[in-house]
C-alpha cells in the first residue's frame, strides 16, 4: 500500500509540474508581443522596456520559469495588470465562492445521482427508469449556458423568484445567499448529477446480472440487502472514477455560470483576465485548476484500495 501511495503521490507531482510548463508557455506560445497586448500601440519604448523588465520577460526562458515558478511555492502569484493588485489577494477573494458553487453542486451529483442510478437500474425498462433516462438524456444534451438564460428570464425577470445575478456570502446573510445561489447550483450540477446516475445505473446493470445475486435472491435474502450490501459494493469502483473526474466538468460549468449571473469567482476572474491579457492571472488559476483535479484523482486512486481489498493487495 505504500508502494501504491508512493507511485500514484509522484504521479501527481510530475502532471502538476506539466501543468505548470502548459501555463507558462502559454505566455510565450500565444501569437503577438504580450507586452503590447498589455499597454497597446500608443506607448514609448521605455514604458515597454519596463513591463518587460516587472514581468520577467527580458530574461532567458529558463529562468523566466524558474523565477515563477519559485514565487508561487512561496505564494507569490505576482501582480494583476487589470486589477492592479497582487494575485494572491484576488484568489484568496475569489476562491471561496467557487468552492462555495463547486461542492455544493458536487454534494448534489451523490446525493442525487447514485440513488437516482440505483433506482433507474433496480426498475429497469419500466416507468420510473424510463424518467431517469429521460433525465439523464436532458442534462447531458442541454448546455448549461442556454439554460442559464432561459432561468434568468422566467424565474429573475418574468416572475422575479430569484435574483438576476449577484453573490452574498452565507456568513453575511444566510436568507439572501439561498435565494442567490440555488438557481446557480442546480445549474451547475445538472450535468455532473446525469454522468454519475448513467454510471451507477450503468454498472448496477452489470453487477444485477452476475450469478451470485441471482443466487442471493434465490436464497430468499432481502431486496433492499442485495442491492446496498451485494450489488452496490461491487458497482462502487467505476462510479468513484466518474465522480473523481468531476472535479474537472465543475470548473468548466462554474466558469459559465459564474459570468452568466455575474458571481465574483475564479471562473469570471479568469474570463475577465483572457480577454485583459492578465497572464498572471490566468498562469495562476490553471495552476490551481490542475493541482486540484490531480488531488482529486489521487484520493480517487487511494480510495480504490479501501473499496476493493484486491486492489490494497495488489498496490
Amino acid at each position: 500500500m505504500q508502494r501504491f501511495l508512493l507511485q500514484r503521490f509522484l504521479h501527481m507531482i510530475f502532471i502538476v509540474f506539466i501543468v505548470t510548463v502548459l501555463a507558462f508557455g502559454i505566455l510565450h506560445i500565444i501569437p503577438g508581443d504580450p507586452v503590447l497586448a498589455i499597454l497597446g500601440d500608443m506607448v514609448t519604448q521605455q514604458q515597454i522596456d519596463d513591463l518587460r523588465e516587472e514581468l520577467n520577460l527580458d530574461k532567458p526562458l529558463p529562468q523566466q520559469y524558474w523565477l515563477w515558478v519559485s514565487g508561487l511555492v512561496r505564494g507569490d502569484f505576482g501582480r494583476s495588470i487589470l486589477y492592479n493588485e497582487d494575485v494572491a489577494g484576488l484568489i484568496k477573494a475569489r476562491l471561496p465562492v467557487s468552492v462555495h458553487l463547486s461542492l455544493a453542486a458536487f454534494i448534489l451529483a451523490i446525493v442525487i445521482g447514485i440513488p437516482a442510478g440505483i433506482s433507474s437500474a433496480m426498475f429497469h425498462q419500466r416507468t420510473a427508469d424510463n424518467l431517469i433516462i429521460g433525465f439523464i438524456n436532458l442534462g447531458m444534451a442541454v448546455p448549461i449556458f442556454w439554460l442559464a438564460f432561459i432561468v434568468i428570464y422566467f424565474f429573475a425577470l418574468k416572475l422575479s423568484w430569484i435574483p438576476v445575478q449577484g453573490y452574498t456570502s452565507p456568513f453575511e446573510d444566510f436568507a439572501l445567499s439561498l435565494k442567490q445561489i440555488t438557481m446557480p447550483i442546480l445549474l451547475l450540477s445538472l450535468a455532473p448529477v446525469a454522468i454519475v446516475a448513467r454510471q451507477t445505473r450503468s454498472a448496477m446493470l452489470d453487477v444485477l446480472g452476475q450469478s451470485y445475486i441471482r443466487t442471493a435472491r434465490s436464497k430468499g435474502l432481502k431486496e433492499r440487502n442485495i442491492i446496498y450490501r451485494h450489488a452496490f459494493k461491487n458497482a462502487i469502483i467505476p462510479v468513484v472514477t466518474v465522480i473523481g473526474l468531476l472535479a474537472r466538468s465543475l470548473v468548466g460549468g462554474s466558469v459559465l455560470i459564474e459570468t452568466v449571473f455575474n458571481i465574483p469567482g475564479m471562473g469570471r476572474l479568469m474570463v475577465s483576465a483572457i480577454f485583459s491579457r492578465d497572464f498572471a492571472i490566468v498562469q495562476t488559476i490553471l495552476v490551481i485548476v490542475g493541482l486540484t483535479v490531480s488531488v482529486a484523482n489521487l484520493l480517487v486512486d487511494l480510495s480504490y484500495g479501501y473499496l476493493d481489498p484486491r486492489i490494497r493487495i495488489g498496490g
